[in-house]
C-alpha cells in the first residue's frame, strides 16, 4: 500500500464534461525519498519508511543526533516529517529513491490520513451536536447542559464512554475510497474529491487504498 506525504493547499471546484460542478481539495505532493527499507527477514515485516520536507539551515540544530545518524545512512539530508507505509513487496525500493505524485492515476480510489483541527476544550452541543433541553418555564440554566450522567446504586459511577464535553478534534483522521480527479504530475499536484481533514498548510498522507467502493478489499 504504497502511498505519498503532502501537504494541504486548500479546496476549490471543477466542471466535469458535462458541466457539473465538483467540489475538489488540492493537495501539494511533496518529492518524498526512501529513508529505510523494512524487509521479513530483518525487521518482521516489509515496509519503506519515507521523508518528506527537508529540514532548513535554521532549523538544523534541532535536530538529534540519533535522528541525524538515521538520515546520514541513507545518505539523504534530514526531513522533517517520517512516515512508514507497509507492502507486501519491497524489492523495488533502495534508500534514497525518489518518489513523486506518479505513482496515482485519475479516478482511482486512495485512502487520507490527517490530522484533524484542534477546537480546545467544548461542550456536548459543538462536539456532540446534542439538542439541549426545554427552554420552557421550570428550566434553569440547564439549555445547554448534557444531561443526567450517572446512576443510582448499581453501578454507582459514570459509565466509561460517555458522552460528555472535553478535548475535540486534534485526532487522527483515515478517510478511506476517495477518488483522485485529476494527477497534475507537471505540478505534483493531486486533486481529491471531497473535503480532506487538516487545516490549511497542514501534512497529508495519502495512499493507494486496499478497498473499492464496494468495500472489497483489492489486490495489494
Amino acid at each position: 500500500m504504497i502511498g505519498l506525504l503532502g501537504r494541504k493547499v486548500g479546496m476549490t471546484q471543477v466542471f466535469d464534461e458535462s458541466g457539473n460542478c465538483i467540489p475538489v481539495t488540492v493537495l501539494a505532493m511533496g518529492e518524498c525519498r526512501t529513508v529505510q527499507v523494512k524487509t521479513k527477514e530483518k525487521d518482521g515485516y516489509d515496509a519503506i519508511q519515507l521523508g518528506f520536507d527537508d529540514v532548513t539551515k535554521k532549523d538544523k540544530k534541532k535536530v538529534t543526533k540519533a535522528r541525524m545518524g538515521h538520515f546520514k545512512k541513507a545518505d539523504l539530508k534530514p526531513m522533517k516529517q517520517l512516515r512508514e507505509f507497509r507492502m507486501d513487496d519491497v524489492s523495488d525500493f533502495n534508500p534514497g529513491k525518489k518518489i513523486t505524485v506518479e505513482i496515482f492515476e485519475d479516478g482511482e480510489k486512495v485512502q487520507v490520513s490527517a490530522t484533524s483541527k484542534g477546537r480546545g476544550f467544548a461542550g456536548v452541543f459543538k462536539r456532540y451536536n446534542f439538542g439541549g433541553q426545554s427552554a420552557t418555564r421550570g428550566s434553569h440554566e440547564v439549555f445547554r447542559h448534557g444531561g443526567s450522567i450517572g446512576n443510582h446504586t448499581e453501578p454507582a459511577r459514570v459509565v466509561k464512554g460517555r458522552k460528555m464535553p472535553g478535548h475535540m478534534g486534534n485526532k487522527r483522521i483515515s478517510q478511506i475510497s476517495q477518488k483522485v480527479y485529476k494527477v497534475m504530475k507537471d505540478k505534483n499536484l493531486l486533486l481529491v474529491v471531497g473535503g480532506v481533514p487538516g487545516p490549511n498548510g497542514g501534512v497529508v498522507e495519502v495512499a493507494k487504498s486496499r478497498r473499492h467502493s464496494s468495500g472489497k478489499k483489492q489486490n495489494a
